[in-house]
């Protein structure tokens, strides 16, 4: 499921991409042609798809997997107290409130892209209102003039990877995957704690890599094996976007215990 939401917006953004490069070689040609305002608003078009395939995978993901993740890992706790599993009112509370937090984290995620796309847009814009018209005016040529325009704007707005805020750079591939497959892990970890909460767990144990820590990889506080209340084990049900954890109930313990 990841790599399949990963694959489809991956395409999306090339395409963004594409046509982007399109934009830039009619500027290099001909910067007054007509070519530059058709490609333009192909490329305004291209936006406008990579948003909806965002909101499209959002829903699908928020409405198919979710439910099935979280089904799995209450089942599995149910199995594992001597209970079964059914759409109870917590049940239902925990996964409408995954599919709506879900659905904003994807479009939250997207913002980014989409910001760095209007950018784009908006300079191209603006560079045929007020640079086209002068570009034959100092010592080179007209089609000189726009190839070096058409390559400030290249190197100025790259769509190859996201660059944020915080510099990191990501390519729309990964992020993608790596928000679907979180979502994925803390849904089936919810339907886990969940279920152990209310048949009146009140300790989990840990399953993670070796490695891990618990409030993010790095963390001395190192998760795997460990005991956990249902409350904390809540709080962090993961600790990055690829983590690997899992709980599973301990309803041989009631009272205080170290980790």
């Amino acid at each position: 499921m990841a790599a399949r939401v990963a694959a489809v917006l991956e395409d999306a953004w090339q395409r963004l991409a594409a046509e982007q490069a399109a934009v830039l070689a009619a500027i290099g040609d001909n910067a007054r042609s007509r070519m530059v305002t058709d490609h333009l608003a192909q490329f305004q078009a291209s936006i406008v798809d990579f948003q909806r395939r965002v909101d499209n995978e959002a829903r699908a993901f928020a409405a198919r997997q979710l439910p099935h993740l979280y089904e799995q890992g209450a089942r599995a706790a149910a199995e594992a107290v001597g209970g079964h599993f059914s759409w109870t009112l917590i049940h239902r509370e925990a996964l409408q409130s995954l599919a709506a937090d879900s659905y904003a984290d994807f479009l939250r995620r997207s913002e980014e892209e989409q910001r760095m796309a209007a950018a784009f847009y908006r300079a191209v814009r603006e560079a045929t209102r007020r640079e086209v018209p002068l570009l034959a005016a100092g010592n080179t040529t007209a089609l000189q003039a726009a190839r070096a325009l058409a390559e400030r704007l290249a190197a100025e707005h790259q769509l190859l990877y996201v660059i944020y805020r915080g510099g990191a750079r990501m390519p729309v591939q990964a992020w993608a995957e790596a928000a679907t497959l979180a979502k994925s892990a803390v849904a089936y970890n919810a339907g886990t704690l969940n279920r152990a909460r209310e048949a009146g767990i009140s300790f989990m144990q840990v399953f993670d890599g070796p490695g891990c820590g618990w409030r993010s990889h790095k963390d001395p506080d190192k998760a795997r094996g460990t005991l956990r209340t249902v409350e904390d084990a809540a709080a962090w049900p993961i600790s990055h976007p690829r983590c690997g954890r899992a709980f599973g109930p301990r309803p041989d313990l009631s009272g205080p215990v170290g980790r």
